[in-house]
């Protein structure tokens, strides 16, 4: 039996102002994530996790450092976890032009056109197969019964329809905020979950 906490990372400046972010871009929390962050690690502190796993960027690293210097639990960084890559997109405010090729995209990965991508980007599978390699280095460590992963959002709605057998082409229905939980017990065999789109830990805080 294994606990997982599933988290996306906190606000970014690039969330706030509503341009893409993918694996490409390295940004910073600003400072409500910041607070997001400590409100999560004040909610959930209590955890005995045994592990942090986090993407390769610094947004999920910077969003659970409390667990790890305050607590000394160890951080193991798999890039598996990354964000989507959105190609040329990245770092660019979407148009209104580009909110229709997004759409479009969307559309097409709903209706089960998984192998489609931005130019220069990833598809939905290509993502989905390097966590693969992800998850199964961490189902592997049969010591670790409480686990904190932090990614982001894409590739947690990809990472959810695998772990809960959805089709892919149903991620959408995953719904995400910056520094939200999903909370999942593996049984050795499968995954439930406990919590959705979990939230409470940031109802105190000034948008």
């Amino acid at each position: 039996m294994k606990k997982i906490y599933l988290i996306r990372h906190g606000e970014t400046d690039f969330n706030r102002l509503g341009m893409v972010q993918g694996s490409g871009i390295d940004t910073d929390l600003n400072d409500l994530g910041r607070k997001q962050a400590n409100a999560f690690f004040e909610a959930f502190k209590h955890i005995p996790f045994d592990n942090v796993y986090t993407s390769a960027l610094k947004r999920t690293h910077q969003s659970v450092h409390q667990f790890v210097t305050e607590l000394n639990i160890p951080h193991q960084i798999l890039s598996g976890l990354n964000e989507i890559s959105w190609g040329y997109k990245e770092g660019r405010k979407a148009s209104p032009e580009e909110d229709v090729e997004y759409e479009q995209i969307l559309k097409r990965w709903s209706l089960g056109d998984l192998d489609v991508a931005f130019e220069g980007g990833e598809t939905p599978l290509m993502v989905l197969e390097r966590q693969k390699k992800a998850i199964e280095i961490i189902l592997a460590q049969e010591n670790e019964k409480n686990i904190l992963i932090c990614m982001h959002g894409r590739a947690m709605r990809i990472l959810l329809c695998e772990l809960l057998n959805y089709p892919l082409s149903e991620m959408d229905s995953f719904l995400h905020t910056n520094l939200c939980l999903y909370e999942l017990t593996y049984t050795g065999t499968m995954f439930v979950v406990n919590k959705t789109n979990y939230k409470k830990h940031l109802s105190n805080l000034d948008k």
